[in-house]
């Protein structure tokens, strides 16, 4: 994957979390597709032999913590639909595929090439190549489904991008109906533990900017209704975990470093 960027080569990350926790606490989390797709990945990732137990299990608990909104959004709405931006190589569709939700997956150009040849299609998980931070990619949805609630996932994407290109993107949206966005955040705090992890796992070029100190506040200026705001690690289970990543769960929970916010865009 010579052509990915700095940014995208991190695709690599949560995919390699997903496939650890898989074998090793499929309590947590029990990734099949991602173990189906373990022998294509390239052999020599960037960073794969920097990371922790407790960096491997942060991307795996994101998808964790994704699944559980999902799977609610889905109880409400059984035919509603799914919109993953900055998608990677997530497989949340292969976890929690309804038999009637539609799903779009959306990224660049060369992510979405190589997550056709990797992962496959499917008739209703389907692939939009645009910017994240656009319309197009909601005026496509909106033009063959106008009414239908969406709910947007934005998995470990906003950290790389400045707070008013963030909001830019909610403004956006709050222009076709009934949307919903779940993402993973961090505070001030968290921001620069954040850092010293991608350094971790070899991606310390990567540079991040977003981050959120209150859920509410920045529900606000939109107008938006802060749905809830969750610290990161509070649905895990740390039986059997290593006593330094556990105890690096909990202090970030203590301190609400690293978190999840539930936002609805129209304040519905």
């Amino acid at each position: 994957m010579s052509d990915l960027n700095t940014v995208e080569d991190t695709l690599f990350v949560p995919m390699l979390g997903r496939i650890y926790t898989s074998e090793n606490f499929p309590q947590i989390l029990c990734d099949k597709k991602a173990l189906e797709l373990k022998e294509k990945l390239p052999k020599n990732i960037k960073g794969q032999n920097t990371q922790t137990q407790y960096t491997l299990m942060a991307g795996a608990v994101r998808s964790t913590n994704m699944d559980r909104y999902i799977q609610d959004f889905i109880k409400r709405n059984p035919s509603g639909i799914i919109v993953e931006l900055g998608c990677g190589l997530e497989t949340a569709f292969y976890r929690n595929d309804n038999g009637k939700t539609l799903w779009y997956e959306v990224d660049l150009p060369n992510v979405i090439k190589y997550r056709n040849e990797i992962i496959g299609t499917h008739n209703r998980d389907i692939s939009i190549t645009a910017d994240d931070f656009g319309n197009e990619w909601i005026e496509k949805i909106r033009k063959d489904y106008p009414n239908t609630p969406i709910l947007v996932t934005a998995s470990g994407l906003f950290y790389y991008f400045k707070e008013d290109k963030v909001l830019n993107l909610f403004q956006i949206l709050k222009n076709y109906g009934n949307v919903e966005i779940i993402f993973d955040t961090v505070n001030s705090k968290g921001m620069k533990r954040m850092s010293k992890y991608m350094k971790q796992v070899g991606h310390s070029d990567a540079t991040m900017y977003f981050y959120v100190d209150s859920g509410k506040d920045m529900a606000d200026k939109i107008g938006g209704k802060l749905l809830k705001e969750e610290p990161y690690y509070a649905h895990t289970q740390k039986q059997g975990l290593k006593f330094i990543t556990s105890t690096t769960m909990k202090l970030s929970d203590y301190f609400n470093m690293v978190k999840m916010i539930h936002i609805s865009l129209n304040g519905l």
